[in-house]
């Protein structure tokens, strides 16, 4: 099943409580929350309190994503927060299995991230210990980008790469996915959409969450059919 996760970067925030009622409503599985640093990505957003307040209008799960240049000194206050899944980057965790474990250690679920020109290659020996891999489909750091279509063919090759390994972790992407693109990216194996503009952008949300669900549900394919 292909879960669709509203990142509420593109949100309100004056009604942000509101917005997150409606997207689970339309049956939204994940809430996504991009946290910015202003030194790893050109742009500065939302700390603990926020995902503290998120907690108490749903019982999604809350996907955190620390795009921080030192996220281990953040984990803990973003866990004990309320985040359920803690995603790292590849490319600010200099000891990046003592980060997954300790996340693990916390009770959230460990992801790692990756920026569109960072090899497959750097998972090499932490996927036996990631529940997903968030693929980055644009340049992190600012919602609204146009999707690069290179990620599509980095999706399938990891695809592989967990497949091969008789692996567990599930493929999340992020980044400019939009109506058009939901077919390729799930054909190619993501199982966890991020999507932000598409969603909070349209008049309707819930119909928007609606109608990526229905999409991706058609276009789903028998995942051994990719190996």
């Amino acid at each position: 099943m292909v879960q669709i996760a509203p990142s509420i970067l593109a949100a309100d925030f004056a009604n942000l409580g509101g917005a997150i009622r409606l997207v689970e409503s339309a049956g939204a599985e994940v809430i996504h929350v991009d946290v910015m640093d202003g030194h790893f990505v050109p742009n500065i957003t939302m700390g603990p309190p926020v995902v503290a307040s998120i907690r108490k209008v749903t019982s999604l799960p809350l996907d955190v994503h620390l795009m921080i240049e030192d996220p281990d000194a953040y984990i803990q206050p973003f866990v004990d927060a309320g985040a359920d899944w803690v995603s790292v980057h590849v490319e600010t965790c200099p000891h990046l299995d003592r980060t997954l474990q300790l996340i693990r250690s916390l009770g959230a679920k460990p992801g790692v991230v990756l920026n569109p020109a960072t090899s497959l290659s750097t998972l090499d020996e932490v996927l036996r210990i990631v529940d997903h891999v968030l693929v980055m489909t644009v340049n992190p750091g600012f919602g609204g980008q146009r999707f690069l279509p290179y990620t599509l063919e980095k999706v399938q090759r990891l695809r592989k790469v967990i497949q091969h390994k008789g692996l567990s972790a599930k493929i999340e992407v992020d980044g400019g996915v939009s109506l058009e693109n939901v077919p390729d990216l799930v054909k190619s194996g993501a199982q966890i959409l991020v999507v932000g503009s598409q969603i909070f952008g349209d008049p309707d949300p819930a119909a928007a969450v609606k109608k990526l669900k229905a999409l991706a549900e058609r276009s789903a394919v028998d995942p051994q059919s990719l190996a």
